[in-house]
């Protein structure tokens, strides 16, 4: 298995291995000198401190050669040195905590950002991010508290700033895991009313307002695409139908070697209601166009350009052959191409696929009608 690594500063190994593998680190900020390092502050919010110019130099080197532990440790050090004003240090350390489910620092940058927001606007944004941090911490750690915390955040976030239509859609998710559903409800209805920047949220937002027990589910996360063939696919638009999403490259040698079996699932499901989605982490658009041409991968595929892609990140993809599934829901599961049992999971996602789509509408419950001849 292939895969994308984020070396970690919680060991002093790994300071060890960065330097070796890299040339540079902690020890390469440093050599910055005061004036190279005032020279690179340009940007408002950047710090003045002469110590934190250094520490946010050395924040950004870190980033750069991808050690976000390291760059998290280091914009936050650089706030404190700079007097609790350096507002880019809170913003790229709150981005890179949560890129690396750091919840912890990213709830701890977003307090520090509602401690020096100057307006409304910016308390608002400040309150919507420790929102998303406790809700998301919430949801994947199984923490109910934080869930109930991101609450208050996100109401604090609408009082502000009501027109923040996108706050609407993720407070539902926090009532509706608080099982509040009527409130969960108007708050998807008011993301719908008022949006006009995220229409690829608008019918999952629908789907939760229909079936609120779906917001509560671990869902695929939404998207939309074109396909190699010029099919344009969303996650949403495929409800009612099981789809399988396969991250793969040619460069990857048990994803080659997990292709016929992928191919035979196609084959064998295919007058099912059944998708087969491959994704690639290829960065050669050519390369990938001929190996798809050669082996008759005529199922829908996307090249999604490597693990930075937007698909890739969207699934939380560090390694591949990456498999998973999706029921006829939306709800996601992780799966692997090598699982023998995979095709009979598959037979049973979609039988139930089948038996809900032929299942008959519910009768209308109706009370006896009064003759009006009488």
């Amino acid at each position: 298995m292939f895969r994308f690594s984020l070396l970690t500063r919680t060991k002093s190994a790994a300071i060890v291995v960065l330097v070796l593998t890299l040339g540079c680190g902690p020890f390469a900020a440093a050599a910055v000198n005061d004036d190279a390092a005032k020279t690179d502050v340009t940007k408002p919010g950047e710090p003045v401190d002469p110590k934190a110019i250094r520490t946010y130099a050395s924040a950004v080197d870190w980033e750069k050669h991808r050690d976000y532990d390291a760059a998290i440790h280091d914009y936050l050090k650089a706030y404190k040195q700079d007097g609790n004003r350096c507002w880019q240090c809170l913003h790229r350390g709150y981005v890179l905590a949560m890129k690396l489910d750091a919840y912890k620092d990213a709830i701890e940058f977003a307090r520090e950002w509602i401690s020096i927001a100057d307006s409304d606007a910016e308390r608002a944004n400040a309150h919507l991010r420790l929102a998303m941090a406790l809700q998301t911490d919430g949801v994947r750690n199984k923490r109910q508290q934080s869930i109930q915390e991101s609450s208050g955040e996100f109401k604090a976030a609408l009082e502000l700033n009501p027109k923040a239509a996108v706050a609407h859609y993720s407070y539902g998710i926090t009532l509706a895991r608080l099982n509040q559903d009527d409130a969960a409800r108007a708050e998807f209805n008011a993301f719908l009313d008022q949006d006009r920047e995220h229409p690829n949220l608008h019918p999952r937002a629908e789907r939760y307002v229909e079936r609120i027990e779906l917001a509560r589910a671990k869902m695929a996360p939404p998207f939309s695409l074109t396909t190699l063939d010029g099919r344009r696919i969303s996650m949403d638009g495929l409800a009612g139908k099981v789809v399988l999403i396969d991250f793969w490259a040619t460069w990857c040698g048990p994803c080659r070697e997990a292709l016929p079996h992928i191919r035979n699932i196609a084959k064998r499901f295919d007058d099912q209601p059944f998708v087969v989605l491959s994704i690639s982490l290829d960065g050669d658009d050519a390369k990938w166009k001929g190996f798809v041409e050669k082996n008759g991968m005529t199922w829908a595929q996307f090249r999604d350009g490597g693990f930075g892609g937007r698909l890739a990140r969207a699934f939380d993809v560090t390694a591949i052959p990456a498999t998973f599934t999706i029921d006829a829901d939306g709800v996601l599961e992780d799966q692997h191409v090598g699982d023998a049992n995979i095709e009979g999971k598959l037979k049973k996602l979609i039988a139930r696929a089948v038996e809900v789509a032929n299942r008959p509408p519910a009768p209308i419950a109706t009370g006896e009608v009064p003759d009006s001849t009488n």
